[in-house]
């Protein structure tokens, strides 16, 4: 019987996934049977493609008039005006709103503007600059030469005004020549004063005219209506308070309260 011929045998072998009688790889398929790679044009087109879009992100952050710092957005103030934030910021009216600085205007703002305890500069796409500003709070206010000087919560002197603001009390610093000034300089008692003010009861902050501070264990107050308050120090703040807020309840005609010791308050005078 006459042997299968050389068509036969390659259709054979290629049914068995073996390679064509002639010897070349399938189609699709390498010289040793794995898949071809990515011919070298289709790379140079991927890549060409990448290179374009990242000119034209570029071009379009940098280059083109379509993100560009057109206006400027402030809030938050309260007695600062936004055209004073606006003037202080000094805005890049025109420049690529991708090349402001937030971190460097931020801290101009706050160099700038004492009063303005924090500020958060944000680029609000496609064409604005936000500046959302939180103004320094006075707690307490030192007079000086028939100006007053405001102080905040963390004993910063931040701004001084012609007019005092309405319920904040006046800080009266009478160390003089005090000894305890060498432990204690006036910088710590304004801290000592601003603590003080910070534990007051709600009521009897709003009726505080005045801190008066000595040394640093020495504070007292003036109520309206000629009142007095003996603190004594900054400690023990919560009790001297919860027991001034007592003692007013039990003897509210007194004019002299002594909360010096929290446990055993006083009250004396009608």
């Amino acid at each position: 019987m006459a042997g299968p011929t050389s068509a036969q045998t390659a259709q054979r072998g290629a049914q068995r996934g073996g390679a064509p009688a002639d010897g070349r790889p399938p189609a699709g398929r390498g010289p040793r049977g794995g898949l071809r790679r990515p011919g070298r044009r289709l790379v140079i087109l991927v890549l060409a493609l990448a290179l374009l879009l990242t000119a034209g992100g570029i071009w379009l952050l940098y280059g083109s008039t379509w993100l560009r710092v057109e206006r400027v957005k402030v809030s938050g103030t309260e007695v600062l005006t936004p055209d004073e934030v606006k003037s202080a910021a000094a805005v890049p009216i025109g420049a690529p709103l991708i090349s402001v600085d937030t971190d460097a205007m931020a801290a101009r703002l706050r160099q700038k503007l004492p009063r303005i305890d924090s500020v958060d500069v944000v680029r609000s796409w496609p064409h604005g600059i936000a500046l959302k500003v939180t103004e320094r709070q006075p707690v307490l206010l030192m007079k000086k030469a028939g100006e007053f000087t405001e102080v905040d919560a963390e004993g910063v002197r931040f701004a001084t005004v012609e007019r005092a603001p309405k319920r904040v009390p006046v800080l009266e610093l009478t160390a003089g020549q005090s000894p305890s000034l060498l432990r204690f300089p006036v910088d710590r008692l304004i801290r000592e004063a601003v603590q003080v003010a910070g534990e007051l009861p709600a009521p009897v902050a709003k009726d505080t005219r005045t801190i008066r501070i000595s040394s640093y264990d020495n504070v007292a107050l003036e109520l309206s209506g000629g009142r007095t308050v003996a603190w004594g120090s900054g400690e023990f703040g919560a009790a001297k308070a919860r027991a001034l807020t007592a003692l007013m309840k039990a003897v509210p005609k007194a004019s002299h309260f002594d909360v010096t010791a929290p446990t055993a308050p006083a009250a004396s005078g009608s």
